[in-house]
């Protein structure tokens, strides 16, 4: 791609350092430049419409023009523009959000922490993990297992917590003290005769493995998504969830469910600790809780872990943590409604529903000679890509998905690949049109690659 001097993509490529790109090939090719938004279509800077089957970045839940919200944010602004909370202060949109997030909650929940990404919240969450330990004279107990696979951000924490190999490579990653256990990627991990069930029982007895290994007074935590995003959209077998909190109750090690990509619809469920009957004791909360019109965070703990961490900063004097943006009224305004259009226009209904139909179109790809799995829930998916099995030894792991990826753009559809697996993650506005749309490029994108491999 040739850059035009002085245009948009040139002043990126001079300025910009984009994340999860590679720098190098970015000041050869160029930007995309995304210009506006329309429920769930973009266009960029030259007028060419895109269906979002992404939602951004698995995000958007209402849409990329929702005045609501833009609304909400201006009279925010008006009125307050920004207000903190440390030092015994607050704001009504802030209090207002952590009443209706602990009324919304799965299983009965304490207090909500403010922060401003999914990523800062998974780091404070251990930051209290470890507060809490110290405070119940467990100093020992610090360590926390993650999932291989499992994504929690890109701090230099929560980044440990990830068990992905190129958030690690070369940031001196991961710190000690986590540890990551089998991917419950039944189609990949599973083993030759071996069920669905017993292979759930075998992540579970892997887990457990490393508990006795590791020491169990000095585990704390274990966290995990309750379906794996970045992962690469990995649906839980069945009974894993069961099973892997049979382990946890028995050595009394706590559940922080990451629902960063789940919560909010995604899964057809308001989150997806109902779809799975999870039972955690923390809460990750981020993306879709204000469609991403604004940045904005936050966890919910329970009463078992905030006690502990009161008692600590009563006996210090203070919590030694904060965000100066943590809890913005200006995001916190945001959130109240968004969640207020996602209830009142039943989007979560409308995910198990359209979800139902983005499923099954998936599934009818799997007779596609260039596709070894179709899976997901609700309205997030995935298709696993498998070279032709005459030239499986000329496609390293993630070519066939980036070059799909390329031409799904070029097709209108914008998805991403984790690897080889292309994640579908639309709004959860979606209609059945925008379902069969997606479905239609991304047919037509498996011909376009399997056409192009043969020549």
């Amino acid at each position: 791609m040739e850059l035009r001097p002085n245009s948009t993509e040139a002043r990126d490529v001079a300025y910009h350092l984009h994340g999860y790109t590679n720098a190098r090939a970015h000041e050869e090719n160029g930007p995309l430049v995304i210009d506006r938004g329309d429920g769930a279509h973009v266009f960029d800077t030259a007028g060419k419409r895109y269906i979002e089957g992404m939602a951004g970045l698995w995000s958007v839940a209402v849409g990329f023009n929702e005045k609501r919200l833009i609304d909400a944010a201006h009279r925010q602004m008006q009125r307050l523009p920004f207000y903190h909370n440390f030092s015994h202060r607050s704001h009504r949109p802030a209090i207002d959000l952590a009443e209706k997030l602990i009324g919304m909650a799965p299983v009965p929940m304490s207090k909500v922490f403010y922060t401003n990404s999914g990523s800062e919240a998974n780091d404070t969450i251990l930051k209290m993990v470890w507060y809490r330990s110290n405070a119940l004279g467990k100093p020992e107990k610090k360590k926390v297992i993650s999932r291989l696979r499992g994504y929690h951000g890109v701090t230099i924490a929560s980044a440990s917590m990830t068990g992905l190999p190129n958030n690690h490579r070369s940031f001196d990653l991961p710190i000690d003290g986590v540890l990551h256990t089998i991917c419950p990627h039944y189609w990949r991990e599973g083993r030759e005769g071996e069920s669905e069930e017993a292979f759930a029982t075998r992540c579970a007895e892997d887990l457990e493995a490393m508990i006795e290994a590791e020491g169990p007074e000095t585990i704390a935590a274990f966290i995990a998504e309750p379906v794996m995003g970045a992962g690469g959209v990995v649906v839980p077998p069945a009974t894993y969830w069961q099973k892997i909190q049979g382990v946890l109750s028995k050595y009394d090690i706590l559940l922080i469910a990451d629902e960063v990509i789940c919560g909010f619809g995604r899964t057809g469920r308001m989150f997806g600790c109902l779809t799975y009957d999870i039972r955690p004791d923390i809460m990750t909360m981020s993306k879709q809780i204000t469609s991403s019109y604004f940045p904005f965070s936050a966890f919910m703990l329970n009463e078992k872990v905030y006690a502990p961490i009161a008692d600590e900063s009563a006996r210090i004097g203070v919590l030694g943590h904060g965000y100066t943006a943590g809890g913005h009224p200006v995001g916190a305004a945001v959130a109240l409604e968004n969640l207020k259009i996602i209830e009142e226009r039943d989007l979560v209904a409308n995910a198990a529903e359209r979800g139902a139909e983005l499923q099954a179109g998936l599934a009818e790809f799997i007779d596609h000679a260039l596709v070894g799995e179709a899976r997901g829930v609700g309205l997030i998916g995935a298709l696993e890509l498998v070279a032709p099995d005459s030239r499986a030894e000329e496609f390293a792991p993630g070519r066939l998905g980036t070059h799909m990826n390329a031409i799904m753009l070029r097709n209108g559809l914008m998805s991403r690949n984790m690897m080889d697996a292309m994640a579908f993650c639309p709004p959860l506005i979606v209609t059945a049109s925008d379902v069969a749309e997606i479905l239609d490029v991304t047919r037509r994108t498996l011909d376009d690659l399997a056409g192009e491999l043969s020549r």
